[in-house]
């Protein structure tokens, strides 16, 4: 018998002589786990707190101490780590401890980056202590082609930050890994910067810094509350911790309390939406041959195998993963009893790659606890609900990996109000806190980021999970119709329309992994979602061209209810909206104004419009109101959008309120030539230029209803924003589409507006801008009121900025070969790789795929437009270099013609065909 399959045999034996499932003393955990248990000390730490302390941070494993010792590295010389039992003693200690350095997407490899260079470098020199790194580097194996695209994009998108790496064929894979199997793999990625780092030799090390810089750490210390105050504007902020050894008064907590993060969040009353699940990985007896291998990932049998001294450390991400649903508060040093009928998953994929496994016997089996999150990213950033709370949790297994960089960005968060790197896809305002609240969507969420881990990274790839949370009122209509949703903010929004009709939803059902919990029978969604599993044009390219065509020469209707919408009324509204918003917003009502906000340090917050209008009706739509009121409108980051005001007003103590009205009202955008004509037969009001110029907005009667209209476009064409009461939203639709068929409009999505707007150069927040851009190398000077005397926030570090120079722009690049583009080609100058693609998309009214990215100087120096010009481009894609052309205005309309409602021939115009 395979000795695989005599270690599940002897669990089930020892399940029916009915041992315990859990083992919780140190002894036996320290049996199972290849590392040392107990973390090099100093001294045995204080027996009480300190009084009061700058910052507290909650939970000593490798984020938390990652977190102290940055902070230290930042001039915080007392901060306090407060740990329940010992340093790593929740689920860093039992970590593989695995370190691969390239991910498809670009702020990681840089996190991943910082946490090497400590291991590798930084913390040996500062304390003369061994990190525990070891560089044995990491192969990536690909069993088909996809797969190998996924690999060829990381590989292009690290050139950028100089990682080495090579795409190899299966002899190049076997010639470095000799015990390997290739006869099913289509090729491998090879990192010879990857490797392992020893938790307890790393904790060791970041402390032992954090105490010279004058942290404190204090163990076998219980959290027993978070004290919260509410100022006299009713803000709830931090000011003091309760532990077991006495209270600490502080302004700033961090909870890294990994998996019992919830619990320290309930005592603030925070939301931290995380789930814990067993997660196992065995340790082989000696394989004789595989010292100093590389680590494998197999991502298509979803195991990795981690060269663990002579043997191997063997694991996954198995469909069936196991809830820890009663987490135990005083559960430490602790593992699992290894339940081999969910862990026998990886078992075939481990020993078809390292056949000689099967001949292995095994040594020791880990089973510990760990978090995940909806989306397989960390938690990070201070709390929506409490100010001075800020979270370092939620880090999917990849907290030791993780750590360094997030450590850092993190203690930046604490400490200079803003992270250097841009953590929106870390920051716990990326969801709604009526997402962070439903414990449906985090565990439904939760276990398909778990299941799907080491899936394919497709560019349009959509959850299954917890959907139909968050519908408009046109959802019904629109389902009808043929829409294919994508999820955004909890909110369904139109992909695209199919005309295959109808493509409903269904409830999650796990993939059918839990045998209480049968899988759909039928699931047209995930069968579209299928058509889009490629990094070529996807099945339905021709039907998202199809929409954008209609837009350049007839019309489009775009349902866009999914935007925030906010009020921001009271006595100090305008000298609040002047501070917050970088454009001018001190304009009469009916103008509206496209604008940025900013942090102090210039970077790029959001990007939204604003409306000044006046008291109404009294309706959502139309409010009334004493003063001035501003209508705020933001795309998919509203929450955060709504944090980055709220938290302005407290902190200036602005007499003005924000009311968030997205829910009661929908918002139809409609776009293109004939635009005009369609509504200006459903309405009285004059809709010509003068009347209606382009960037106002009035209340008007269509058809028959009270709405809201902007002239305002993200694609580039004459139309108009129509934000409509609920209770209107289908009768006006309806009115709409009836009359736009005489005029040949179409129903469209996001899929249409990311082509039509990128081809146009509008840009899209989190994509072509980041809060790591400037406004100046966005190409975004014209909203910022500089000519002004007016304050704003940012203002300052722009005006010191200004004067040096830019160090990156912003700049358009299309090539002529017929291929897509998705994002992260690195762009090629002169011979020498200069920044990568940001955003691209294919271009149907120009034929070609189209790109946006920040070029730098590779010598350092300044990038102006004769620089740009100056340079021969190329753009590489999946490993190919294709030859590109430079745009330094947008190729589309750059005299701004459409959305002036200015065509040719009377708007008859052809986009390019298909």
């Amino acid at each position: 018998m395979p000795l695989w399959q005599l270690a599940r045999v002897q669990h089930r034996l020892a399940q029916q002589l009915g041992r315990c499932t859990t083992r919780l003393c140190s002894q036996s955990a320290s049996a199972g786990v290849p590392y040392e248990t107990t973390l090099k000390s100093d001294d045995a730490g204080p027996s009480s707190v300190p009084s009061e302390a700058d910052v507290v941070v909650i939970g000593g494993g490798s984020v938390g101490c990652n977190t102290l010792y940055h902070l230290t590295k930042l001039g915080v010389s007392n901060a306090v780590l407060l740990e329940k039992a010992q340093l790593t003693a929740g689920t860093t200690w039992h970590t593989a401890g695995l370190v691969w350095r390239l991910r498809p997407n670009d702020v990681e490899v840089e996190l991943l980056s910082h946490t090497r260079d400590l291991c590798q470098d930084v913390l040996g020199k500062e304390t003369g202590l061994d990190t525990g790194w070891i560089n044995n580097g990491g192969i990536f194996i690909a069993s088909n082609k996809e797969r190998l695209d996924e690999y060829q994009r990381m590989m292009t998108l690290g050139r950028n930050y100089g990682v080495e790496s090579y795409v190899l064929s299966p002899e190049e894979t076997q010639k470095i890994y000799p015990l390997m199997n290739v006869s099913d793999m289509y090729g491998a990625l090879y990192s010879p910067g990857d490797g392992t780092i020893d938790p307890a030799g790393f904790c060791t090390t970041l402390t032992r810094a954090a105490k010279k810089g004058g942290a404190k750490v204090v163990e076998n210390c219980s959290v027993t509350g978070i004290q919260v105050k509410e100022d006299d504007y009713g803000t709830k902020r931090v000011f003091g911790v309760e532990t077991s050894h006495g209270t600490i008064k502080t302004k700033a907590v961090v909870n890294c309390a990994g998996v019992w993060s919830p619990y320290i969040g309930q005592m603030a009353g925070v939301a931290v939406p995380l789930i814990a699940m067993h997660h196992a990985y065995v340790v082989t007896e000696r394989i004789e041959g595989i010292q100093n291998m590389p680590n494998i990932r197999d991502h298509d049998a979803s195991v990795y195998l981690k060269l663990q001294g002579d043997a191997l450390s063997c694991g996954g991400y198995e469909p069936n993963p196991v809830f820890w649903d009663k987490v135990d508060k005083d559960f430490a040093f602790g593992l699992f009893e290894l339940d081999w009928d969910v862990f026998s998953v990886h078992v075939e994929g481990c020993v078809n790659r390292v056949p000689v496994i099967e001949r292995t016997g095994i040594k020791s089996t880990v089973c510990g606890p760990e978090s995940f999150t909806a989306d397989h990213k960390p938690l990070m950033g201070e709390s929506p609900e409490v100010r001075g709370f800020y979270l370092g949790c939620g880090f999917n297994s990849s907290g030791m990996m993780l750590g360094g960089g997030c450590g850092r960005e993190l203690a930046r968060w604490i400490v200079n109000g803003r992270p250097t790197l841009d953590m929106y896809g870390y920051d716990i305002r990326r969801f709604p806190t009526c997402q962070t609240s439903d414990n449906r969507w985090t565990r439904e969420r939760s276990h398909e980021a778990y299941a799907k881990n080491y899936s394919i990274v497709f560019p349009h790839d959509e959850p299954l999970a917890a959907r139909n949370s968050r519908t408009d009122p046109f959802h019904e209509v629109l389902l009808e119709a043929g829409c294919v949703f994508q999820e955004r903010h909890g909110w369904e929004r139109p992909g695209y329309f199919t005309p295959q009709g109808p493509t409903p939803i269904p409830d999650y059902d796990y993939y059918g992994a839990y045998e209480d919990l049968p899988a759909n029978e039928v699931n047209l969604y995930n069968d579209r979602l299928r058509d889009d599993y490629t990094f070529d044009f996807p099945k339905h390219h021709d039907v998202i061209g199809k929409e954008c065509v209609a837009c350049r020469e007839r019309a489009a209707v775009f349902n866009m209810s999914y935007f925030g919408k906010y009020y921001l009324t009271g006595p100090d509204a305008q000298k609040a909206a002047d501070w917050i918003f970088s454009n001018n917003v001190d304009k009469p009502p009916g103008s509206t104004v496209y604008t940025c906000m900013l942090d102090k340090t210039g970077g790029i917050e959001s990007d939204l419009t604003v409306s000044m209008i006046s008291s109404g009706e009294g309706s959502a739509m139309d409010p009334s109101f004493d003063g001035k009121d501003l209508h705020a409108v933001g795309g998919g980051s509203a929450q955060r959008n709504w944090s980055h005001i709220t938290d302005i007003l407290q902190d200036n103590r602005f007499n003005c309120q924000l009311a968030d009205m997205s829910h009661d009202m929908g918002m139809l955008s409609i776009q293109g030539p004939r635009s005009r004509d369609i509504l200006q037969a459903l309405t009285d009001t004059d809709l010509g230029n003068e009347a209606f110029p382009f960037s106002t907005n009035q209340v008007i009667t269509m058809a028959g209803h009270r709405v809201r209209a902007l002239r305002l476009s993200f694609v580039g064409e004459l139309g108009w924003e129509l934000h409509i009461p609920k209770d209107s939203c289908v009768p006006v639709y309806k009115a709409v589409m009836e009359e736009g068929a005489k005029h040949g409009a179409v129903n469209s999505g996001y899929r249409a507006i990311d082509s039509l707007s990128i081809e146009k150069g509008y840009r899209h927040w989190h994509a072509d801008i980041r809060p790591d851009d400037t406004p100046f190398e966005a190409g975004l000077a014209f909203t910022c009121k500089l000519k002004s005397s007016t304050p704003f926030l940012g203002r300052e570090a722009l005006e010191k900025l200004k004067p040096q120079g830019l160090q990156k722009k912003l700049v358009c690049f299309t090539i002529d070969e017929h291929v897509p583009l998705l994002g992260l080609e690195a762009i090629w100058r002169n011979g020498v790789v200069v920044g990568y693609l940001r955003r691209a998309d294919y271009a149907f009214t120009l034929g070609k795929s189209i790109g946006y990215g920040y070029v730098r100087d590779p010598e350092g120096g300044k990038v102006t437009a004769d620089f740009l010009k100056a340079g021969d481009y190329s753009i590489e894609r999946m490993g190919v270099v294709y030859p590109a052309t430079i745009h330094l205005k947008t190729p589309f309309d750059p005299q701004n013609n459409r959305v002036k409602g200015i065509y040719a021939d009377n708007g008859n115009v052809k986009a390019a065909s298909l």
